[in-house]
């Protein structure tokens, strides 16, 4: 029997270890308030337009640490079911969504946040590392080829969910729900983006 109380404790834990959103403080050290400055999105790419390469490298390792630390409490907890060869570690799942949940809408700002995108990016590399350089390599293409963040982040979600139910990864059921779960945040938080891709008045990130 799945131990709920255990998973609800690895998604609080997530939650409250994402809601430390690094774009926010490291603003806060600049002076600035990134959620007011340029494109208003708490996340890598506004703090690389607005406070420069030095702030940005900052909000990349944070945003990458805190999802890596959350799926190491989840996997500590421990809850794993099994179906079939497949086996999965639910309180890993429970961490790392409510690590990208806190970052999207954290507790100490407001519930104000990012989109998500580099905490997504380092709880599904702790959780399978092949899937995870498969998202990275389609996004970096992507955005190599038309300067869109956005658009390579949403294709990569996208694909995360369309490669989760292909049998040769050998996931449970609870990874698909979590792979939906995940594009659909990441996909709702760029709403407004898609909606700019579609009028052609997106930024494209400058090189």
């Amino acid at each position: 029997m799945v131990d709920i109380l255990t998973i609800f404790a690895a998604l609080v834990l997530g939650y409250l270890l994402g809601s430390l959103n690094t774009a926010v403080i490291v603003g806060k050290i600049y002076g600035k308030d990134i959620r007011t400055q340029g494109s208003g999105n708490a996340g890598l790419t506004n703090t690389l337009r607005v406070l420069g390469k030095p702030a940005a490298v900052l909000v990349l390792a944070g945003d990458i640490l805190k999802g890596i630390i959350a799926c190491l409490i989840g996997l500590r907890l421990g809850v794993y079911v099994q179906s079939g060869a497949a086996s999965d570690c639910i309180s890993l799942l429970a961490a790392g969504a409510g690590a990208l949940i806190g970052h999207n809408w954290p507790l100490y700002f407001g519930f104000k946040g990012g989109k998500g995108a580099l905490t997504a990016v380092a709880v599904l590399f702790m959780f399978d590392w092949v899937m995870a350089l498969l998202c990275l390599g389609l996004f970096v293409t992507i955005v190599a080829l038309t300067r869109y963040v956005s658009l390579g982040t949403i294709c990569a979600a996208l694909f995360f969910v369309a490669i989760s139910f292909i049998p040769v990864f050998d996931h449970t059921f609870y990874f698909h729900v979590f792979a939906c779960l995940m594009a659909l945040v990441i996909i709702f938080k760029h709403r407004e983006n898609i909606q700019r891709l579609l009028a052609r008045t997106e930024s494209k990130l400058s090189f």
